[in-house]
């Protein structure tokens, strides 16, 4: 998984990074984004248009407080989101959905900012 989104997006949802993002891998949950690791080609230009510094690298979390998000960035594509019988798996894109209004457990147990 190339970049992920951390938690300093969590009801922030500048959206500034789906805008600079050239192969639209980065979805729209309830309260924050999140990257899918198979459609992202590590380019990084998420990580410099993201005004909350919230997206970065996977390599940059390893072993950190914020490696959870690597795993829970990962789980919202390959779990079943609340109120879904399937994961989401690898869409092709993101712009076709729209916001899905729902994110992971773990995001939606957090408490709001």
């Amino acid at each position: 998984m190339p970049y992920v989104i951390t938690d300093a997006c969590l009801d922030v949802l500048d959206r500034s990074c789906t805008e600079e993002c050239p192969v639209d891998c980065i979805y729209e949950g309830d309260r924050k984004m999140y990257i899918n690791p198979v459609e992202c080609i590590d380019c990084g230009a998420c990580e410099q248009a993201c005004p909350m510094s919230a997206a970065v690298s996977d390599r940059t979390l390893a072993g950190t407080d914020g490696a959870w998000a690597v795993a829970d960035n990962a789980a919202f594509f390959s779990e079943p989101l609340p109120g879904r019988d399937a994961p989401l798996g690898t869409p092709g894109g993101a712009s076709h959905l729209g916001p899905l209004g729902v994110d992971t457990e773990t995001v939606a147990a957090l408490p709001r900012r």
